[in-house]
């Protein structure tokens, strides 16, 4: 079968840096929707029309990956509004109740980037944000996708590269 919308396929891959650090490897397929929101459109388009074996690299720029780092999505709030056990890398859907930093998404997942005795740094930007990357594909399977799978244009109730996107930040990424 080849890769048409919709369809669900099977991945693995290897992603790096630039200069080749490995940020993520999956080893074990995973599958995604193919014409919907689960897959980057520079993977969609890489794949489109190809079928299972497939093997592609690709070079990825901030503004086809995770987008450019944006430092207005970087906030303090006061740390009396986290728990005790608080600590870098973790990660919080919206800002806690009683935040005071005005403008922040509220739907947006923030990731505890430092931890200071009286405040917290929260980054509202994806882990992989202003990354320019290097993707190994290999398409280990395509099937037809079923009609809830259609219905939510997705595989999973998550989105573009749904295993990177909760991936904490490496040390030194920004």
């Amino acid at each position: 079968m080849l890769i048409n919308a919709p369809c669900v396929v099977s991945l693995t891959w290897r992603l790096a840096d630039t200069q080749g650090q490995a940020i993520d490897e999956l080893n074990e397929p995973v599958e995604f929707f193919f014409g919907g929101d689960d897959l980057l459109p520079k993977v969609e388009e890489a794949l489109a029309g190809q079928a299972e074996g497939y093997e592609v690299h690709l070079h990825l720029e901030p503004e086809h990956a995770f987008g450019d780092y944006d430092a207005d999505l970087v906030c303090f709030e006061d740390r009396a509004l986290f728990p005790d056990e608080v600590e870098p890398g973790m990660q919080f859907e919206g800002l806690p109740e009683g935040a005071t930093t005005p403008d922040m998404p509220g739907d947006a997942i923030y990731t505890v980037t430092e931890v200071y005795p009286s405040q917290v740094v929260l980054d509202a930007n994806h882990p992989l944000a202003g990354i320019a990357l290097r993707l190994h594909l290999t398409v280990r399977g395509v099937r037809a996708a079923t009609e809830d799978e259609i219905e939510a244009g997705s595989v999973n109730e998550s989105s573009a590269f749904s295993v990177l996107a909760s991936a904490p930040p490496a040390p030194g990424l920004h």
